[in-house]
């Protein structure tokens, strides 16, 4: 006759029924109401609890959307920055790049070159460099080092975490 460690409903408070057998475990579960869970089926002998099981899923729900509340989810926001930007265009997408970084949104930064701008590309960089050290001094850190890629250039501004 297999046997199996019974423990009652509640987790300290469990009250230990023991080695018993499974029939017997199986009419202690009909007589007080509850169900019959395997806790942990590798133990010598396996361990078995009376529980509701109805209200024990119900718990592990509220559990599972509670931490589903907590957490945050990141954003990947783009700015794009065109070689000849003006101040106060400039400005404005600083703004907005300064906004992001506050909900806690990464911002992919990208400078685009069109036709007779190719030929300026150095002064675009430079540009863009400083346009970046602007958005780090805003409390952001470089995630991906500026790079070019035919056209455009481009990085990954993330911002930083704030302990406590």
């Amino acid at each position: 006759m297999p046997e199996v460690r019974l423990v009652g409903e509640g987790t300290t408070e469990g009250e230990q029924y023991g080695v018993v057998s499974i029939d017997k475990a199986r009419a202690i579960s009909e007589e007080t109401g509850l169900d019959l869970v395997e806790v942990s089926p590798n133990a010598k002998p396996p361990v078995v609890k009376l529980i509701d099981y109805g209200k024990f899923k119900y718990e592990q729900q509220k559990k599972a959307n509670e931490a589903k509340k907590k957490t945050a989810t990141v954003q990947l926001k783009e700015i794009q920055f065109r070689p000849n930007i003006e101040i106060h265009d400039l400005e404005t997408k600083l703004k907005r790049a300064e906004k992001f970084l506050a909900q806690g949104d990464k911002i992919k930064m990208v400078m685009q070159f069109r036709g007779r701008e190719m030929a300026y590309r150095d002064a675009g960089l430079a540009k863009f460099k400083t346009i970046v050290a602007q958005v780090e001094e805003m409390g952001s850190a470089v995630e991906s080092p500026v790079k070019m890629m035919g056209n455009r250039i481009i990085t990954i501004v993330a911002p930083i975490k704030k302990n406590g």
